[in-house]
């Protein structure tokens, strides 16, 4: 390896990508092309970063295997910063195996990360906490998060926290944040301290809603942490589960019944009338007999439902809930409840989706997906760019200064 690609990648690992252009952009060799590649994905140049890592990874020889992989796991990385989320496992798979083969652990840890990162987003938890498992310093030293470069200790923080953010464990993600803030500064790249900065500010994000004796309040992540550990019937309106302690009942795919243990819970200690219940269940403004037969055999469902829980009592105008240990009962709602609150919610980390990953994220199909953008897009509270598979979604912009503002003035002619 020359000089000048050794000097290029310091200064990629410096997070200085211009300093790197410096060096190789006139160069058309593989290892130049990967590491122009990466330059321009560090510029927000995805497409065009892309592009140049395939031709690196092509350029390479049958025995440069590792550089090869390398530009795979750089791409992979490039696909979840542009949310392609649908790329499939089997490659980065393969590309991590051949970096441990060749002894390159620290990206081969890498690698594990993107993996990680890429099913967080989609939501899959388990998975992503059986390969974090799997980097356990007991069986390769090597894989000691403390033995890490700064930059990719940074990474490993920041996926432990995603975690235990998404797992409720908030003292565990708060110190998995100051380690990350410590590694990023360590590392002195801007990009990976505004990222750890991100999401420390989820921490003191609003999380939910608290619905308790016809009050409302907003909690913290904290907070939802100390409401599900405490001695309350909690009705979560996040989850589609009643929970008191340790014991659950999912009606998430029971939403009559769901929408009927809501309405009991909301008005917890008092009663709801029945044709309340038929217009919140059923959607029926004016109740008539059928409705209210109907109306018995859901609430005897309800009652069979969550048994171990809490009753159903009957009353003169209608029903109550009676819960059987617990002392209190509430309602865990999210913090934003509109049509398409989800779509919203993924939206607003700030990066552009396609309807696909959209789609994968939310565990609908591709269709439902588009509706949503469609009727989100009419009322102006998402927006598109691209046309066709280059389509994506992003929150609009907060509104601020105009842009011809931020233009240089023109230059007066004599």
């Amino acid at each position: 390896m020359d000089s000048l690609i050794t000097a290029a990648a310091r200064a990629l690992a410096a997070g200085d990508p211009l300093g790197a252009l410096q060096r190789v952009a006139l160069r058309h060799d593989p290892p130049a092309l990967a590491l122009r590649g990466i330059a321009m994905a560090q510029l927000g140049e995805l497409a065009r970063a892309k592009a140049l890592l395939r031709r690196a990874a092509r350029g390479f020889g049958p025995t440069e295997a590792a550089s090869r992989a390398r530009c795979v796991v750089a791409e992979a990385e490039i696909a979840l910063a542009s949310r392609d989320l649908g790329r499939p496992a089997k490659e980065l798979d393969a590309a991590r195996a051949t970096l441990e083969q060749h002894g390159d652990q620290v990206n081969a840890a890498h690698a594990r990360y993107v993996e990680v990162r890429r099913l967080l987003l989609i939501g899959r938890i388990d998975q992503a906490e059986r390969i974090l498992a799997a980097l356990d310093p007991a069986l390769d030293p090597a894989l000691d998060p403390a033995l890490l470069p700064p930059a990719s200790r940074t990474t490993h923080l920041l996926v432990v926290a995603g975690i235990a953010m998404r797992r409720l464990r908030t003292a565990a993600a708060r110190d998995a944040l100051a380690g990350a803030a410590r590694a990023a500064r360590a590392a002195g790249i801007p990009a990976l301290t505004a990222e750890v900065e991100n999401a420390s500010l989820l921490l003191n994000a609003p999380a939910a809603r608290l619905i308790a004796g016809g009050e409302e309040r907003v909690l913290l992540l904290g907070e939802v942490e100390e409401l599900l550990a405490s001695k309350a019937l909690v009705v979560d309106a996040c989850r589609h589960v009643v929970r008191h302690g340790p014991k659950v009942v999912s009606l998430a795919r029971r939403p009559v019944l769901f929408a009927l243990a809501r309405a009991l819970g909301e008005a917890w200690p008092g009663d709801v009338p029945r044709d309340a219940l038929i217009a919140r269940a059923f959607g029926a403004r004016l109740a008539n007999e059928s409705h209210r037969a109907r109306l018995r055999v859901e609430v005897g469902r309800l009652r069979a439902a969550i048994r171990p829980l809490a009753g159903v009592s009957a009353t003169g105008r209608g029903f109550a809930l009676a819960p059987r240990r617990a002392r209190q009962t509430v309602v865990l709602a999210r913090p934003v409840e509109e049509p398409h609150a989800a779509v919203l919610a993924v939206l607003s980390d700030g990066e552009s989706w396609s309807s696909s990953a959209l789609a994968l994220a939310l565990g609908a199909s591709q269709r439902t997906a588009q509706r949503a953008l469609d009727a989100l897009a009419a009322a102006g509270k998402v927006q598109s760019f691209g046309r066709g598979r280059a389509r994506r979604w992003m929150t609009p912009p907060v509104p601020g200064f105009a842009t011809a503002l931020l233009l240089p003035a023109a230059l007066p002619v004599d």
